[in-house]
């Protein structure tokens, strides 16, 4: 017998909204940086390997960030559409849309995976990849190609259930299969128990079945019911014009992730040149740079799920309020969080490099030059985070895309090739275009054309109800 179906939490639409922030921001930050942990735990079994098996995982991972930013923008469209949806209270669209978006990102991966197993031999030779490292690293691609419907399902799961408003149940599963990892990581790698030594293969297989386990429980829970979304296989009917629509939706968010990824990759060319010192000082306050990443990231996906729970509702001055609030919390704490690094930039640094005196001076440069715009990334993520809820994704391309292809990268390069700063010129571009995305982004919501945009209309949803019904027949 079927559990029964949980009710969708009404604090998000009626309670305190920095309560329901914190609800809602608290277990993302900490799925976030067990995902973290998770590449962590990799890292720390292949390095055993040597350095042509760290090459062999390292080279791999640029091409898998691309593919999954391919399956971003359904997520992106599933956490969107599933907010509204819920705020709006129309329960079989909530189904309707976990179903299409879970079954088109499950054929694209699948489609994605083929194409990339098959063609790993070439891309690699293409890439110029070393012949010590060559074989290991086919043989990662592969299995990891392979790993990536698994991949692609938990995310949508996770954008799913970020949508309706509960963020426990993901941290959970996370947290099991990141120590489900790292027992059986050194398993299959070194070949304990019996098992046969796999090498680095080992550490792809290991991610393959801890990521297949977290698939099948979130399927698993979609079909249940217990957590406000409840669908059958018929549910799973292609409805091609949904699929259309949730294109149209998702496919600026898949651009924007894979150009991020593909201009950090520019910057890091760029950085390059000018040595190891600063190639190290940037490698130390990137991992700064990436832990206050994870509260902006957790409040802008927090306000994304709310401000479109209160779109759908027709509550738009709460969806506004709470889109202000957000911004304010995470520009005061990040701003808290950067005047404590610009104090303390030399002792970060030293905890990485304790006996490099040039990267501990050059990196608490770096930090220093950066961490007073710490709030403005805070600011800018939220902002973008109600741009998304609201249907915006295109205008939130369009912001990402300036501030790092017109602003960012340009600026680096004129200022460290071009000026007496030089290496200092590349910190400089990363606080500009902080504050110019937030400046931006800032202008944008203060328009208010965000409001205007609606996905869901109470006009439509009783016609919209019973068209799915009949098509999925209910």
């Amino acid at each position: 017998m079927p559990a029964p179906r949980r009710a969708f939490d009404p604090r998000l639409l009626e309670g305190p909204i920095v309560t329901s922030l914190f609800l809602l921001a608290v277990p993302i930050m900490g799925t976030n940086l067990l995902q973290i942990a998770y590449q962590l735990i990799d890292a720390f079994w292949v390095g055993r390997l040597g350095a042509y098996a760290v090459a062999s995982v390292s080279i791999s991972m640029p091409v898998m960030f691309l593919m999954v930013s391919a399956g971003i923008g359904f997520a992106v469209a599933g956490t969107t559409l599933i907010a509204q949806y819920v705020g709006a209270g129309n329960r079989i669209m909530v189904d309707h849309v976990a179903a299409q978006t879970l079954l088109t990102i499950v054929t694209l991966s699948v489609v994605l995976g083929f194409i990339g197993f098959v063609g790993s031999p070439y891309l690699l030779g293409l890439m110029g990849t070393a012949p010590e490292v060559y074989a290991n690293a086919v043989s990662f691609l592969r299995v990891s190609f392979v790993s990536l419907p698994f991949v692609f399902l938990y995310v949508m799961f996770q954008s799913l259930m970020r949508g309706t408003g509960e963020v426990t149940v993901p941290l959970y599963i996370v947290a099991g299969t990141v120590l489900l990892n790292f027992f059986i990581d050194p398993v299959l790698i070194f070949g304990m128990y019996g098992m046969p030594h796999l090498g680095v293969m080992g550490a792809a297989f290991s991610t393959l079945i801890s990521q297949g386990v977290a698939a099948v429980i979130g399927l698993a829970l979609l079909m249940s019911g217990r957590y406000g979304i409840s669908m059958s296989w018929k549910s799973f009917k292609p409805d091609f014009a949904f699929i259309r629509r949730a294109f149209n939706l998702g496919y600026p968010a898949s651009i924007e992730q894979s150009a991020r990824g593909l201009g950090m990759t520019v910057m890091t060319f760029l950085i390059t040149s000018f040595g190891t010192v600063t190639t190290a000082s940037f490698g130390v306050g990137a991992n700064v740079l990436n832990f206050v990443v994870i509260p902006a990231m957790g409040f802008s996906m927090a306000t994304s799920t709310l401000v479109g729970q209160n779109i759908g509702a027709g509550n738009i001055a709460r969806a506004e309020r709470v889109a202000r609030l957000a911004a304010l919390i995470t520009f005061s704490a990040l701003s808290v969080v950067g005047i404590f690094c610009f104090v303390f930039a030399p002792d970060i640094v030293r905890l990485f490099v304790p006996g490099d005196t040039d990267v501990i001076r050059e990196g608490a440069v770096f930090i220093r030059t950066v961490a007073w715009s710490f709030g403005f990334i805070g600011l800018q993520f939220a902002l973008m985070g109600v741009l998304r809820a609201s249907g915006n994704t295109f205008e939130a391309m369009l912001i990402s895309l300036v501030a790092q292809w017109v602003i960012q990268f340009p600026l680096a390069f004129i200022l460290s090739e071009h000026t007496r700063l030089h290496a200092h010129g590349l910190w400089w571009a990363f606080p500009v275009s902080n504050v110019a995305t937030s400046i931006i982004a800032g202008v944008w919501f203060a328009r208010g054309d965000w409001k205007k945009r609606r996905l869901v209309a109470h006009t439509e949803l009783e016609a919209e109800e019973l068209d799915v019904a009949e098509r999925v027949q209910i």
